[in-house]
């Protein structure tokens, strides 16, 4: 889940880059980087920490040019060491730089296939790095020897897609050409396009997220559509075209449900509108199971559930508290590296109003339940700070599968709700009561606001995994390599059940 942008401008980018990144914050917080091209040539610095932390006004001088690229890290794959920080560049040829949000579920057969048979040697162990060296061998089988039309460029990015496997949206640079955006064929990740028509003519920015766009001026025109690329030239020209043979449609559920903005629209729902819709269909699920005159208040865990717990706190009837203040200068605790971490800033991050505890029955309202670290600490602050029943619920469905997609949930055994029943998950969490949302509900949260959003990519609650690439030998490797070469050993009844191989097509 990382943040990405490109511009074409004919003015200096550096700031308007910058000033995009921060918009783009909370998609990543653990690295940042600009490339820009000016006269063919690139200037680009990257490093580790906050945006605000990484660029100083010598770095932001050095990023010369009048387009340019950026992208803000939060790690999913390899490790956190600044080399693995993005853009990435690669001289050949004509020079690109490429940053990627997503994560590729084919990097190790691409990375063999790039050194043996393409001879392109990879540094880092970023799959973002392989995806670099995938396009630029792809766009110099296109080309005319020297010479890079734009058929070419998407006929590269068509090769691109039949390729690579995964979630990916990428913007990268060509020197002396132009700016390339594309979107992998299932359309996981979000990526929208956006002009700003000035009196020193048409700018375009292409961003993770509508909440870029709107933040610094420019006029939202559509979102990138699942395996079409546009390609912008250096003197402005605007291209667009379809590179993928059979695309549809498969949105990332947990977009709408913690990743994005709520100010943010996604492939044509608001995200804030989609909680909302999701604390009504909880409202109804917990009038069913948890007596409503046994709770006295509905307070969110701020800040990604205010919305549904201030929507399902209105079809309950029930009074809606603020509960929790959060200090905002804590990263977010599900993207933190490391268990103590975590379980470390959740106190930090969060501190209790005892008066709005004390006596009462207290309903709280999470977007989602991952790890179970940050649930549990939760629900003893409500305890120390004087609630006499503590209910919990979820805007989202269990969590029961690794997301392999670029979200950090890549091992069953860091998923409390993985081989736990609702009531085991409660114990865990030393909650009285515990709601879950429904995944058809969810589901319906979304479609209710954009109904053209027929499938989406839920497999971290419901196991199906949309590429059709993901085995249980594959989620088996990959908790192999989390755990430093240890074997999980054999697959249980849950995963075995899984429809890991079941392809979405387009309506």
């Amino acid at each position: 889940m990382c943040g990405i942008v490109g511009v074409v401008s004919n003015n200096p980018v550096n700031q308007l880059l910058y000033d995009a990144l921060l918009l783009l914050q909370h998609r990543g917080q653990d690295a940042a980087g600009i490339a820009t091209n000016h006269s063919s040539m690139f200037s680009m610095y990257k490093a580790n920490g906050l945006v605000r932390d990484v660029f100083r006004t010598r770095n932001m001088r050095t990023l010369q040019g009048n387009t340019g690229i950026g992208h803000c890290r939060y790690p999913t794959a390899g490790s956190s060491s600044e080399e693995e920080a993005q853009p990435f560049y690669v001289n050949a040829p004509f020079g690109i730089t490429l940053a990627h949000n997503g994560n590729l579920t084919n990097q190790a057969q691409l990375k063999e296939d790039l050194f043996k048979n393409d001879r392109r040697h990879i540094n880092t162990d970023s799959d973002s790095e392989v995806l670099l060296n995938v396009l630029a061998h792809e766009i110099q089988e296109a080309a005319d020897g020297y010479k890079l039309d734009t058929d070419a460029v998407f006929k590269a990015v068509a090769a691109v897609h039949r390729r690579v496997r995964g979630a990916y949206a990428v913007v990268a640079q060509i020197a002396g050409h132009g700016m390339l955006a594309f979107r992998d064929p299932f359309g996981i990740r979000p990526l929208c396009l956006g002009v700003n028509e000035g009196e020193h003519g048409t700018e375009y920015l292409v961003a993770s997220e509508s909440v870029a766009l709107e933040g610094l001026g420019f006029r939202f025109v559509r979102d990138i559509a699942p395996g079409e690329a546009i390609f912008i030239g250096n003197d402005g020209t605007f291209h667009e075209r379809q590179c993928a043979e059979n695309p549809s449609l498969n949105p990332c559920a947990f977009e709408y449900v913690y990743l994005a903005r709520p100010d943010s629209v996604i492939d044509g729902a608001s995200v804030y509108a989609t909680r909302l819709r999701m604390g009504e269909y909880l409202a109804d699920k917990i009038r069913k199971e948890i007596p409503v005159e046994d709770i006295d208040v509905v307070m969110p865990i701020p800040d990604s559930s205010r919305p549904a717990a201030i929507q399902l706190a209105l079809k309950l009837g029930v009074e809606y508290r603020e509960g929790f203040i959060k200090n905002r200068y804590i990263g977010r605790t599900f993207i933190m590296p490391g268990q103590n971490m975590r379980k470390k800033s959740v106190r930090q991050k969060l501190n209790a109003i005892a008066s709005e505890f004390k006596d009462k029955n207290v309903l709280l309202v999470d977007d989602s339940i991952v790890r179970g670290t940050t649930s549990r600490e939760i629900v003893q602050m409500a305890r120390d700070a004087g609630a006499r029943k503590v209910f919990f619920a979820s805007a989202a469905p269990p969590v029961l599968y690794p997301n392999v997609y670029g979200i950090d949930m890549p091992t069953r055994d860091e998923l409390i709700a993985h081989g736990r029943t609702v009531e085991e998950v409660c114990k865990e969490i030393t909650a009285d009561r515990l709601v879950y949302q429904d995944v058809d509900a969810l589901k319906r949260a979304i479609s209710d606001v954009n109904p053209a959003l027929k499938n989406f990519e839920a497999s971290c609650f419901d196991g199906v995994y949309v590429t059709g690439d993901v085995t249980p030998e594959y989620l088996d490797r990959q908790e192999s390599a989390r755990h430093n070469g240890g074997s999980k050993g054999v697959e249980d009844a849950a995963t075995n059940q899984l429809n890991l191989n079941r392809p979405v097509t387009a309506e």
